[in-house]
C-alpha cells in the first residue's frame, strides 16, 4: 500500500508519526510511505527580487528542516520511507500528488478545530478532504 503522509513539523504531525508507530496493528511497517511537505510560498512581490536558485534553495531548506526528523523517526520504526516536497497552497498539493502519485491512503494529523473556527480561518485538512479521492485517515 501506498500512504502519504503530509507532515509540517508541528505537534500535530508528531502525534501522527508516534500513532502509527504505537500502533502497528493499523498499518504495520509493510507498506511504503511518503513524507510530503508543502513549503508556504513567498508573495510574489517578494519572490521578484531573488535569484530563482536562492529562492529554489530556501524552498529546499525550509522542507528539509521538517522532513529530517520524520526521516529519522521512520528508520527507527523500520518504514519504507521516501520524501517529496513542493511549495504553494498545502491542500491543492497534497491532494494533487496524492492523485499523480497513486496514493491509496493520505494519514495526517488534524488540528481539530471548531467547526466555526474552520469557517474563519480554513483548514488544510479540510482542504484536502474536499480536493481528494484518495481515503484519508485522520490523526488527532
Amino acid at each position: 500500500m501506498q500512504i502519504l503522509l503530509p507532515v509540517d513539523g508541528s505537534e500535530y504531525t508528531k502525534r501522527m508519526l508516534a500513532y502509527i508507530g504505537t500502533h502497528h496493528d493499523l498499518l504495520g511497517t509493510e507498506h511504503d510511505y511518503t513524507a510530503f511537505t508543502v513549503v508556504h510560498s513567498l508573495s510574489p512581490h517578494a519572490a521578484r527580487f531573488l535569484d530563482p536558485a536562492v529562492l529554489a534553495d530556501y524552498y529546499a531548506e525550509q522542507a528539509d528542516e521538517v522532513l529530517r526528523p520524520v526521516q529519522a523517526y521512520a528508520a527507527e520504526q523500520g518504514w519504507r520511507m521516501k520524501v517529496a516536497r513542493a511549495h504553494g497552497p498545502a491542500a491543492k498539493l497534497i491532494a494533487l500528488y496524492a492523485q499523480e502519485h497513486a496514493q491509496d491512503l493520505i494519514v495526517m494529523g488534524a488540528h481539530g478545530h471548531s467547526a466555526l473556527g474552520n469557517m474563519v480561518m480554513g483548514s488544510t485538512t479540510n482542504g484536502v478532504l474536499a480536493r481528494c479521492k484518495v481515503p484519508v485517515l485522520l490523526i488527532r
